[in-house]
């Protein structure tokens, strides 16, 4: 296929889970033979953090605004699949225009579903509509069970799946280092994680002071007081993601309240700390036990004094069950053949056409 896809950054990983998604994605795509085109919205935040400016499984290009998209017409009107991401800057304009231009599938591919979902509610949704989503040929989801349902039926998707977050096992693999820290967290600041992290990190730091700890991520408000022996690191670059994650005994998994709330919602730090070989300490929420069996290969907590027990367990086996879950399961591979699948066997709207060998772009 040819596949043109609009998304917040894919050479930015600073401040936004969005980069990686894409990345292992996308790369798995190409690797099965298709052609991919990413625009991107040249933003300053993003241009002055790049830590992918050539990518190797796609051609990478920017645009100013959604005028500037017209210079794309022929590339989106010729593609198989049109693919717009959540967050993405104007995306209702975007997405009408795509609609608008596009002759192959369209695509909604939503990271952040369960806040999409609120903010429709809300009223207050500005890369989306209900219109939009009516308009697209396959709603994306990364939340499945319940909420796949509550799309079609009350935003008027014709056709809503579950495509859930992935990661390129390729780079994401146990990495021969120390273990320098008995519990780690990556992840920007969220204001409705920070409870999470001050029950379970910052209470097993305080608790334990003898044991080590850190704290990966950007946004932090500069009245939080860390232990001393929680160290901060800014920003982590995806490059040094599974040497941090093979330096850790356990990791942390934190997930956002509309997340839980929805369940069915892994986030892509779950898959790539375990295919790291990583143990997994998370939060519990609904569907987290079809992705990963409760006690062999997760381990979940509810109040503040479960992470101590978690802590004093042996991580050797539980990190290894689930990066053998993850190959089977989740890799970059597995999910990039399941998007085939959902094109498939997609009822197509009239004039689209069937997903076919790419000839020349």
């Amino acid at each position: 296929m040819n596949i043109v896809v609009l998304g917040l950054s894919l050479s930015s990983s600073w401040g936004n889970g969005h980069a990686t998604t894409y990345r292992a994605l996308l790369s798995a795509l190409s690797e099965r033979g298709h052609n991919i085109l990413f625009l991107e919205r040249d933003q300053p935040w993003y241009a002055g953090q790049r830590d992918l400016k050539n990518p190797d499984f796609c051609r990478l290009r920017y645009y100013d605004s959604v005028a500037d998209l017209d210079e794309w017409k022929d590339p989106v009107g010729l593609a198989d699949l049109v693919i717009v991401g959540s967050y993405v800057p104007d995306g209702i304009e975007v997405g009408r225009w795509v609609q608008q231009q596009a002759r192959g599938i369209t695509a909604f591919y939503d990271i952040d579903t369960p806040v999409t979902l609120a903010a429709l509610e809300r009223g207050t949704c500005d890369y989306v509509t209900p219109a939009l989503i009516a308009g697209y040929d396959v709603y994306l989801s990364f939340t499945g069970g319940p909420t796949l349902t509550r799309i079609e039926e009350q935003f008027g998707s014709p056709c809503a799946r579950a495509l859930y977050c992935s990661v390129d096992t390729a780079r994401y693999r146990p990495v021969d280092v120390p273990k320098r820290w008995d519990l780690s967290y990556l992840g920007t600041y969220s204001e409705d994680r920070q409870p999470g992290l001050d029950r379970y990190l910052l209470n097993a730091a305080i608790v334990l002071p003898d044991r080590r700890f850190v704290i990966a991520g950007s946004q932090y408000p500069d009245h939080i007081s860390w232990p001393d022996n929680v160290e901060r690191i800014e920003h982590l670059p995806p490059a040094d993601h599974a040497e941090f994650y093979s330096a850790s005994r356990f990791t942390l998994n934190l997930t956002r309240a509309d997340m839980v709330a929805a369940g069915w919602s892994p986030s892509v730090r779950l898959f790539e700390a375990a295919a790291c070989g990583t143990a997994i300490i998370s939060d519990r929420w609904k569907g987290i036990g079809s992705l990963f069996a409760p006690e062999e290969e997760i381990l979940l907590v509810e109040r503040g004094d479960d992470i101590l027990a978690a802590l004093d367990r042996d991580p050797e086996p539980i990190g290894r069950r689930a990066r053998a879950k993850i190959l089977r399961a989740h890799g970059a591979d597995q999910r990039a053949r399941q998007l085939e699948e959902i094109l498939e066997m997609l009822p197509l709207a009239a004039g689209n056409a069937r997903p076919a060998k790419a000839a020349a772009w």
